[in-house]
């Protein structure tokens, strides 16, 4: 079995490749204090009174983060946003497109994700590091504005562990809150803090260090990619009865070309791969997610190579390996 160390920092807080964003699919990065300064707030239209704005969830996160790590390197959000909704001030109703200037033009970004990374908890699995992140995800679209401010507002909150390889979210349900609703920022504040704070972010890594120790044959990866791309096609009844696998046709696709492509995590040169880099495969894939989809998808993929560990273990019966 593989062994986990602690990766001493020396106080230098490392760079991120930012080439390689933690989400892609359609997002754009932005900065706090353009979020917090230049986007509109959405309100109830019942009373006009505003929502819990992005700004104002990233800005609870990081406070909780400092209290509850207190002592801790940890860096500013890193902050993804999609679905961009457009408008412009009254006064420019009759204006065309290309005449507006910069204050007669209003946006808020429908969907939004953020990591907060902790590079003085560090730990090594396998070869890589992989540092703590505490991290959420706020999507409008979840929310009924036809109502009044009090109504149920949705948010995701997670912790987790960024590869800084390939800055691949590694997520499992105990670090995840799945979609919450909360009516005001303190019950939004509680919930950041009674996740962050019973996380044992000590136990993770060892779960992760063991998928290093299962390996899948050449044949076996092309079976589980084969059944995988079935699976997306199989009657309701029977996907019931087998694990869950939520990663699209595309992203299935995408990790059989990074097979053989991947330097890092691609197959070896007897064509094996062992399952710890077959889960960064499938965490890679899942980069390509929307933003409401993202961390669902997170999730079941480390339930997914899990069970399949599981399987290869002790020679039990896993579908997408028969």
């Amino acid at each position: 079995m593989n062994t986990i160390t602690d990766v001493s920092l020396n106080g230098v807080q490392e760079v991120v490749n930012e080439a390689s964003p933690f989400i892609e699919a359609n997002t754009e990065k932005v900065e706090l204090q353009e979020l917090a300064e230049e986007q509109i707030i959405p309100v109830y239209v019942k009373d006009n009174e505003p929502l819990i704005s992005h700004a104002e969830f990233i800005d609870l996160a990081i406070g909780v983060t400092h209290h509850i790590l207190e002592g801790e390197l940890i860096e500013e959000p890193d902050i993804r946003v999609s679905h961009p909704v457009k408008g412009r001030i009254p006064e420019a109703k009759g204006k065309p497109a290309d005449q507006l200037e910069e204050h007669e033009k209003t946006i808020y970004s429908q969907r939004m994700a953020f990591v907060i990374r902790i590079p003085s908890i560090t730990k090594e699995v396998n070869g890589n590091s992989i540092s703590l992140v505490v991290g959420g995800i706020k999507s409008y679209h979840e929310d009924n504005l036809n109502r009044t401010k009090g109504a149920p507002e949705h948010f995701r909150i997670f912790v987790g562990f960024l590869n800084k390889v390939c800055t691949n979210l590694c997520i499992w349900n105990e670090g995840y809150s799945k979609l919450i609703t909360v009516n005001n920022t303190r019950s939004l504040e509680s919930e950041i803090y009674h996740l962050v704070r019973d996380f044992n972010y000590s136990v993770l890594p060892d779960m992760f260090s063991e998928l290093g120790s299962f390996e899948l044959q050449e044949h076996q990866f092309a079976q589980l990619i084969g059944r995988a791309r079935l699976y997306q096609y199989l009657p309701r009844s029977k996907k019931q009865q087998l694990p869950e696998l939520l990663l699209n046709d595309t992203q299935i696709a995408m990790i059989a070309k990074e097979f053989y492509k991947n330097k890092e995590f691609g197959c070896q040169s007897d064509g094996s791969i062992d399952l710890w880099s077959l889960y960064n495969l499938f965490t890679e894939a899942n980069k390509s997610s929307y933003i409401d989809t993202f961390l669902d998808r997170g999730v079941n993929a480390y339930s997914f190579i899990k069970g399949l560990a599981e399987s290869v273990q002790t020679q039990g019966d896993f579908w997408f390996i028969k």
